[in-house]
């Protein structure tokens, strides 16, 4: 696997355990309100809603807090007063980023991704000036993998669109579209989905050295320590040495 679908793991089992945990509760909380305050409380009628689901549950938010997410949101609640907020621009060492927010308040959300771009000596870019860079994608990502071809044939036979991976982990990608199926059938042929979630990934990764992976991964987590942004994309290859520090 490279070094970017390596460090998309490593993250997952960070936020899974450690001090973070209650706010990404909430950011999970928050998209499966807006999910359902758009689409409907149906996840079975609803696509956005299920994969916002999919994604809770891989992080372990307890089902009460999913459940009282949806009631929320399909009921006209808080969900209605948030929106999908992008912003785009270069990060150190001249990696192209993408944040996604889901605020209540543009201006605020504005200027805190502005400082942190800004403290990390780098700058907001206008719209579509680094989106182009990325493929929306579905992930299912699995551990405990013991036998690839069988992996390989069930993707494939799933619809999704390719797989990679390495001691027993593996990244399926898929057709956003697909995402819910591919991750249905998976689980079903019994293998072990530790998360699945729609992303965008890099069209072509950037070669960047160990000091600049640090800086990459520094500002990635000022910008998730954002109570706004639920996702931050980046297009630079994070180096072996790097990840074996997180």
């Amino acid at each position: 696997m490279s070094g970017h679908s390596k460090w998309s793991t490593i993250k997952h089992k960070k936020a899974a355990t450690d001090k973070k945990r209650g706010q990404q509760f909430s950011k999970l909380a928050r998209a499966i309100m807006v999910a359902a305050k758009e689409g409907g409380g149906d996840p079975d009628s609803n696509a956005a809603l299920a994969n916002a689901v999919a994604k809770a549950k891989s992080y372990s938010l307890p089902r009460e807090n999913i459940e009282r997410a949806i009631q929320k949101g399909a009921g006209g609640g808080e969900g209605e007063n948030f929106e999908t907020v992008i912003y785009e621009g270069f990060g150190p060492g001249g990696a192209a980023f993408v944040v996604e927010a889901l605020t209540d308040n543009r201006n605020r959300t504005a200027a805190n991704v502005r400082s942190i771009f800004t403290k990390a000596g780098s700058g907001l870019g206008a719209p579509g000036s680094v989106a182009w860079k990325f493929d929306r994608k579905g992930v299912v990502i699995l551990e405990n993998v013991a036998d690839e071809d069988e992996l390989l044939l069930a993707a494939a036979e799933a619809g999704a669109d390719d797989s990679e991976g390495e001691d027993g982990i593996f990244r399926v990608t898929t057709d956003p579209s697909e995402l819910s199926v591919v991750r249905i059938a998976l689980e079903a042929a019994g293998f072990e989905v530790t998360s699945a979630e729609l992303t965008l990934l890099p069209k072509q990764l950037a070669e960047i050295d160990d000091e600049g992976s640090r800086k990459v991964l520094k500002m990635v987590d000022s910008l998730e320590d954002d109570d706004d942004v639920q996702e931050v994309f980046f297009d630079v290859e994070i180096t072996e040495a790097v990840l074996a520090e997180q």
